[in-house]
């Protein structure tokens, strides 16, 4: 069957968001797991953003900047910082890159990519582990809501009403984590989306948003490599609510 029209844009990314941002994880622990406790910063072992940090991705195509918003996704947000910090993205690939048949994400940050020993249909499989624990750190969904003074964490927002009020959406340019079936079975992936994408609001987490350098976005093809991510502006982590 061949699609046509904008009335299929919004079916046809929903098709490929269940295939492409869920389909190929496979995760080191359980995620399920830790829907049984109280989800955020409060209670989180992963560092919290407090207010906002500039990040810049220096990929083979050029330097990307991203905006992050730790006063809308502190959890998700800090999760990130830490990670750039730590060195998890410097020679990560692009492993997924979709613009038809419409544009769509491109998406990358798994760590066993930057692995030389690991096969290239592996990539887009692999969690960050953690090495005080030897497992898969794993983060909740966390979605805020416009003047809500704390996000929610652990369950998607799905009907239009809710999606209306986030803080942060899908638009041109954002910066949200990639995740397996499970809402909090983010890890260290992440995806740019290439242009609004409405149906993925309350589903997937944004955290930030590209300030500069979306014409390299544009230009990243399938197999490219973040070579270095590091902070440039800001970035404090604070373990508790921020």
């Amino acid at each position: 069957m061949r699609c046509s029209g904008n009335a299929s844009r919004p079916a046809l990314r929903v098709l490929l968001a269940i295939l492409l941002l869920i389909a190929p994880f496979s995760l080191g622990a359980c995620a399920s797991d830790q829907g049984r406790k109280p989800l955020g910063c409060a209670t989180a072992s992963t560092p919290c953003l407090s207010g906002t940090a500039l990040v810049e991705l220096d990929t083979s195509r050029g330097p990307v900047q991203i905006r992050l918003d730790g006063n809308n996704a502190p959890l998700t947000a800090g999760n990130f910082v830490d990670l750039v910090r730590r060195g998890v993205y410097n020679g990560t690939v692009f492993h997924r890159v979709v613009r038809e048949p419409v544009p769509f994400v491109v998406q990358g940050g798994d760590p066993s990519s930057a692995d030389p020993k690991t096969p290239v249909g592996q990539f887009g499989t692999g969690s960050f582990i953690d090495p005080t624990t030897g497992e898969a750190r794993l983060i909740p969904l966390e979605i805020k809501r416009k003047g809500e003074a704390q996000p929610q964490y652990g369950e998607p927002l799905s009907t239009p009403v809710a999606t209306r009020q986030l803080a942060l959406s899908h638009e041109r340019g954002a910066v949200a984590m990639a995740r397996s079936d499970d809402p909090n079975s983010a890890s260290a992936q992440f995806y740019v989306a290439l242009e609004a994408l409405p149906e993925l609001d309350g589903r997937y987490a944004v955290f930030g948003r590209v300030t500069r350098g979306m014409e390299v976005i544009d230009a990243i093809q399938q197999g490219d490599r973040l070579v270095k991510a590091r902070l440039i502006e800001g970035g404090t982590l604070v373990k508790g609510k921020p």
